[in-house]
């Protein structure tokens, strides 16, 4: 469907695997020289957003205040001063934004519930209108052919719950076991895959200990006290989903997963790549699965943080409670060397360099190594074989607009989406059980505390007008879509800018 707010000047049907591609990545197709990499019948091809990075209407039918609203008000919080208000205004465009998912040929989408919309307070009142506007979504969807992947806490804690201690407070993990069975006593019907929490590790750190984020503390210990009822909340919820009774009903963490690369071959960068990968990877990743938390973490963060008080008898059974699938949110890698522990640079005995001069980086200036994406499905496979994975999130930000012509000629995305994808295909064709693909993100949206600056999308955004206009990228992925299949062979992508940022 076209309509003014949309521009789809490419045909989203044509077989990506042949001279048919259109625009500039066509002479990355092969021109059908080579097989193409054909993916499983049932893959999910789809995109992800989150509610506050996308909605806007952040005051309409009764939603309550969040902590990203109180985070964006604070003067210097968030880059040009951006805020989540309006957004990508699809609060009240999701109709027109489902249709453009159709489009793209999409048959899965992620996205998250907004909990002050659904739970203003965070607990007691259920506002009927939140109810409501996801049961249209919903609907708006499946009705277009399109699988919805709910998340249920992506971020946007209810303000009220943060005055009393937020995600420090164990109470809150709780409440949002309340929450998460008021939305599949609402949404049960028609939603099978739920993510509990998104990115536990960035919502720790970001928000608790480095100040970067919502709630914008700076508190180590804390830090850890909330990562842990993060999981906490996720094992309270699981077991929520499990009382339901829904036999196929499925609950997971999206994780944002960094493998790591020591610095040299020597054994001390070894030993410290191992420990990041600790306190990024394994500290979330472990207790879930029923290993309970890392011994050489917990030391790690005893000598941080103090004791671990808080870890509660029976808390690791809940946590373990169940992960029916993982959750793969995968960007770049880190690139790890060893110092000191009394060096200064905080409490952890690694130091994250800069990484390679000669791989290719996005315009935040993040490695583009998609081998590192199949390594780390394998990885996932051997340490918890029989759990299904997903690529819940994947996405490089690349500041293409359009050109004269009206259209947006992103071909590093492409190639980017080329390289990411094919990277899933081997992981598959080595044993991995990838089911689907969601690329971060459907539309140019809010990037947190960068505001609008970074583009992830493969819809552009004109935040003036709301116009939305597909990228080649967006096309490219669409007759990736219909066919099931990328040429084998991907271009590589191009520099980045030159004056782009370190990544956080």
């Amino acid at each position: 469907m076209t309509d003014r707010t949309t521009d789809r000047t490419a045909d989203p049907t044509a077989d990506p695997t042949t001279d048919r591609a259109a625009g500039p990545e066509a002479a990355s197709a092969g021109h059908g020289t080579t097989p193409p990499l054909r993916f499983p019948d049932g893959f999910r091809w789809g995109t992800a957003t989150s509610s506050y990075q996308v909605e806007g209407s952040v005051r309409a039918d009764g939603r309550g205040e969040c902590v990203w609203d109180r985070f964006c008000a604070r003067p210097g919080a968030v880059e040009n001063g951006d805020t989540g208000e309006v957004a990508c205004d699809q609060y009240r465009r999701f109709g027109a934004d489902a249709d453009l998912m159709a489009s793209l040929n999409l048959n899965a989408h992620r996205f998250s519930l907004a909990w002050p919309r659904i739970v203003p307070d965070g607990t007691g009142r259920v506002e009927r209108r939140g109810l409501d506007h996801y049961d249209r979504l919903l609907d708006a969807l499946l009705e277009r052919g399109i699988t919805p992947l709910v998340t249920l806490y992506h971020w946007d804690l209810p303000q009220p719950l943060q005055d009393r201690g937020g995600w420090r407070n164990r109470d809150t993990a709780a409440r949002f076991a309340d929450y998460a069975a008021v939305c599949y006593d609402a949404f049960g019907d028609r939603v099978r895959d739920w993510v509990t929490v998104n990115e536990p590790w960035i919502a720790g750190v970001l928000g608790h200990q480095l100040g970067l984020h919502a709630p914008g503390e700076k508190d180590v210990a804390g830090s850890v006290r909330a990562m842990h009822h993060l999981l906490l909340g996720h094992g309270l919820a699981a077991g929520a989903l499990r009382a339901t009774g829904r036999e196929d009903a499925r609950a997971g963490i999206a994780y944002s997963l960094f493998p790591h690369t020591p610095a040299t071959g020597g054994e001390a960068d070894r030993a410290a790549a191992y420990a990041s990968d600790g306190y990024v990877n394994r500290w979330f990743l472990d207790p879930v699965h029923g290993r309970g938390y890392p011994e050489d973490m917990r030391a790690h963060w005893e000598r941080a943080a103090g004791l671990l008080d808080f870890v509660h008898d029976g808390d690791l059974d809940t946590i373990a409670t169940g992960s029916d699938f993982i959750g793969v949110n995968y960007y770049t890698r880190r690139i790890v060397s060893a110092v000191p522990a009394d060096s200064g640079d905080g409490p952890w005995p690694w130091r994250v360099e800069r990484g390679r001069p000669e791989v290719p980086r996005t315009d935040l200036n993040w490695e583009i190594v998609p081998d590192d994406l199949t390594a780390l499905l394998l990885r996932l496979h051997h340490d918890h074989p029989g759990v299904p994975l997903m690529v819940t999130e994947n996405g490089g930000v690349f500041g293409d607009g359009p050109g004269e012509d009206g259209a947006v000629h992103d071909s590093r995305r492409t190639a980017f989406l080329h390289a990411h994808l094919a990277a899933v295909h081997a992981a598959i064709e080595a044993g991995a059980p990838v089911e689907g693909y969601y690329h971060w993100s459907f539309i140019d949206n809010f990037e947190w505390a960068m505001g609008y600056r970074p583009r992830f999308g493969l819809v552009h955004l004109d935040r003036a007008t709301q116009r939305r206009t597909v990228k080649d990228s967006g096309h490219w992925y669409a007759r990736a879509a219909a066919a099931g299949a990328i040429p084998a062979t991907p271009r590589p992508p191009g520099p980045a800018s030159p004056s782009a940022p370190e990544p956080v």
